[in-house]
């Protein structure tokens, strides 16, 4: 699907789309002619797809692949956030959009871009210069209503109550269209007769609950770190009779994990709450399980983290510890795509990092994992979902939220494949004060 088949931007936008501002004169040679300093300066030479201009003019390569400058205002949006949030609001307003397959036109964009040019570094007097050329000069344009704003001390515990909500309350029945019955927003684990993502996700659970040894103790208590809409800990009560206890800062992912958990019949083994983790006191676990929370603790609350943590385990009881990673780690900016759409406050630290950590805060790594490939195939997996529902999900949160959900996905599964960025799982011990640590002496002793 492309972008180009989806609803068009309404009202005073779209009167805009396929002609240039009132007053204003298209220069000689059209629209493509004002923009090719511009898309040269950007991509240091010719664009690597073709791009169509709401003139008509286009200019690049032909082939399958486009980008649909639909509207003025998307060089002015470049102009006042130059970089990828100004093209990102460009996209979710519906004055830029793609046609082909998406991972392929955002691959090739990403590939000529240089890096400097695509944090905006060089692309100030450029977009300057053509907007002035086509007459789209003007104050900033407002922001869409869908970025994120989150107030108070970073990482404070308001904060992140704010930045997860932003998130994760966005509706449970987009992400239903989205994820598939798994309900499972983190990636899915593609073993041989796990081909399906909902067998996929299913595989991940097992070797999460494997890896923490749920088989090894009857009824092990355990903490589900930022549980989502409760899938692991259905899986661990079902499958290996553990108690669990999920927490979560979301409460619609609250209300509707605890509707699976009585559809389930599990009342009596899984409890569901809206709880900071550092509010968790009713230690201890011997198992907690954490998995695509991490990324929203930032850099500056890895010892905290780790060491509260580490607090609610029993001797010998595990940690595993799932999250995104990037090599020399990498902060969200409040400036980026990701940052103000997506993930607000988010950070991405290295997995050695993650190790440093863990072992300070009094654990003994024991295994590290890369999923990398796996998240690339379910994030494809995702987009697909969500581009053959495009019409309900525009229905249940409107066509700007579904077209971020749209970029974000396909970018990052672009940066899983191309290894730009990681995810892996982390498993750590608690070893008793004799230094045993109850694992089994090999990986197959988890299966």
């Amino acid at each position: 699907m492309s972008s180009d088949t989806m609803p068009t931007p309404h009202g005073a936008q779209a009167q805009a789309v396929g002609r240039c501002p009132p007053g204003s004169h298209p220069p000689r040679g059209g629209v493509a002619a004002a923009a090719a300093p511009l898309l040269e300066h950007f991509f240091a030479g010719p664009p690597p797809v073709r791009f169509e201009f709401w003139d008509g003019t286009t200019l690049g390569p032909t082939g399958p692949h486009a980008v649909l400058v639909r509207a003025p205002d998307a060089v002015r949006r470049l102009v006042w956030a130059p970089g990828d949030l100004g093209l990102a609001r460009a996209f979710v307003t519906g004055d830029l959009g793609f046609e082909g397959d998406i991972f392929e036109v955002l691959s090739l964009l990403h590939a000529a871009a240089p890096g400097d040019v695509r944090t905006g570094k060089r692309l100030p007097f450029q977009a300057l210069r053509t907007a002035w050329r086509l007459g789209v000069l003007g104050p900033p344009l407002p922001a869409p209503p869908e970025e994120a704003a989150p107030r108070g001390p970073l990482h404070s515990k308001g904060r992140d109550a704010q930045a997860v909500r932003h998130h994760y309350d966005v509706s449970n029945d987009f992400y239903a269209l989205v994820l598939g019955p798994s309900m499972t927003y983190s990636c899915a684990r593609f073993a041989s007769g796990a081909e399906a993502l909902e067998a996929a996700q299913e595989s991940k659970h097992e070797l999460i609950c494997r890896k923490l040894g749920l088989d090894e103790q009857p009824e092990s208590r355990v903490l589900d770190v930022g549980c989502g809409w409760g899938s692991l800990a259905l899986h661990a009560a079902r499958r290996h009779g553990a108690r669990v206890v999920g927490a979560t800062l979301s409460p619609a992912q609250a209300g509707l994990a605890r509707e699976r958990v009585v559809a389930a019949g599990l009342e009596g083994q899984v409890d569901v709450r809206v709880q900071d983790y550092r509010d968790v006191d009713d230690g201890p676990y011997d198992a907690i399980a954490s998995v695509g929370m991490f990324e929203h603790v930032g850099s500056s609350k890895r010892a905290e983290y780790f060491g509260t943590l580490r607090g609610l385990l029993r001797p010998q009881g595990r940690l595993l510890n799932h999250a995104i990673s990037s090599v020399g780690g990498s902060r969200i900016g409040s400036r980026s795509f990701i940052g103000r759409y997506v993930f607000p406050d988010g950070e991405l630290i290295d997995v050695g990092e993650v190790v440093l950590s863990m072992e300070a805060a009094g654990f003994e790594v024991r295994d590290v994992e890369s999923l990398r490939e796996h998240y690339a195939e379910t994030l494809r997996v995702w987009v697909r979902n969500l581009e053959r529902n495009w019409d309900a999900a525009v229905t249940e949160v409107g066509v700007r939220r579904a077209r971020v959900w749209q970029l974000y996905m396909a970018a990052s599964a672009n940066g899983f494949a191309d290894g730009g960025i990681s995810v892996h799982q982390v498993l750590g011990v608690a070893n008793g004060s004799d230094g045993r640590s109850g694992m089994p002496p090999t990986r197959a002793g988890w299966g």
